[in-house]
């Protein structure tokens, strides 16, 4: 039996959700090459309002910021009249849309991007990876480390995209701060060897992380801004150091963000309990944790241990277009297919059967 915690209605923002679910953030790379958002994502998160509050893939701020193929944008009016459809599909079955903000930095491949230009990062330090790219699996490049100016267009890409989302008809953004991107770039050491007030402290380190946060929350509210963090997960060819200077770097950066009253901190967790600890004991508003590997049973374990308010799901939902109604009833789930994860059309997309016609 799922734990009863998951069903006590919560306020997030301006928002009045009528449990503790929600959908947690998933590249599928089901949008138009040109990042307009397709028909199927329509269906897609359609399927999935009833989780309530609804994180999307991470969508690009920027052509600079796109790092793989088929992911959406939200920076022309293209992509804002195809999230639009998605908004008003989410809202149509009483679920909340929060855009999740996601510039990919180093973590790209000019055959990825519009423009195909070189990557760029807080440094001219290749990840270590591969890229899949129109011709195939190929090495992801050096990037071009930004200049300290162009630091204050990337802030303006972020807010520009936020402002973009609230006129598609989201209910707000998360600004992606974690997973080996971009903003997780900057937090990490060896990823930026910068000198100028972007690197080397933790507080230059954290920088633009809360200065995109203060962007964003000024354009279209703290109420309906969230942010993304993920402390020690070594993603896109990152390592954070210690963990005395992971817990140094983010109990800054999330001491910083509390007082900008953000509407939630969306922690990606890989067991620091402390750390953890620490940000609840800091964060005035919601706490989101996720973790790998959770299984049915303990999807409200944070919840039940008071280091969280909200669960996010992240392959249940893949599968279950109608997850709540599973857990509320204790019904079988349905086994994601891993084949059709990334790219491809409906099949393990928005053909995964309901309780009513399996």
């Amino acid at each position: 039996m799922t734990s009863s915690s998951l069903w006590t209605p919560f306020t997030l923002g301006r928002m009045q959700l009528e449990h503790r679910l929600a959908m947690a953030p998933m590249t599928r790379n089901r949008a138009d090459v040109d990042g307009t958002p397709s028909d199927l994502m329509v269906d897609y998160y359609g399927q999935r309002a009833g989780l309530g509050l609804i994180i999307t893939e991470g969508t690009q701020p920027s052509a600079d910021g796109q790092g793989y193929l088929n992911t959406p944008g939200i920076y022309t009016p293209e992509h804002v009249a195809g999230w639009s459809k998605v908004a008003d599909a989410v809202h149509e079955k009483g679920g909340h849309l929060f855009i999740q903000l996601m510039h990919a930095g180093r973590v790209s491949h000019p055959d990825n991007t519009p423009h195909h230009r070189q990557p760029v990062a807080p440094s001219a330090i290749a990840p270590g990876e591969d890229s899949h790219t129109p011709t195939g699996v190929q090495p992801i490049p050096v990037p071009r480390a930004l200049g300290t100016e162009e630091i204050a267009d990337v802030i303006a890409e972020f807010r520009h995209a936020a402002a973009s989302a609230i006129a598609a008809g989201a209910d707000g953004v998360e600004i992606h701060a974690a997973n080996g991107y971009l903003l997780h770039q900057f937090l990490s050491p060896n990823s930026n060897e910068r000198t100028d007030s972007y690197g080397g402290s933790i507080e230059n380190r954290a920088r633009i992380v809360i200065e995109i946060a203060q962007a964003v929350a000024d354009e279209i509210g703290a109420d309906r801004t969230g942010i993304r963090i993920s402390p020690a997960l070594p993603l896109g060819g990152l390592n954070e150091g210690e963990v005395e200077a992971v817990r140094a770097q983010y109990r800054y950066l999330v001491g910083e963000l509390a007082n900008l009253n953000l509407a939630y901190l969306h922690v990606h967790h890989i067991g620091d309990d402390e750390l953890l600890r620490s940000f609840r004991e800091v964060w005035p508003t919601a706490v989101l944790v996720v973790r790998y590997g959770r299984g049915r049973d303990q999807i409200a374990a944070d919840i039940d241990a008071n280091f969280a308010d909200i669960a996010p799901i992240g392959r249940f939902a893949l599968a279950n277009p109608d997850l709540v109604e599973r857990l509320r009833t204790d019904a079988p789930l349905n086994e994601v297919d891993p084949a059709t994860l990334y790219g491809g059309g409906e099949a393990g997309y928005t053909d995964y059967p309901a309780l009513a016609t399996a």
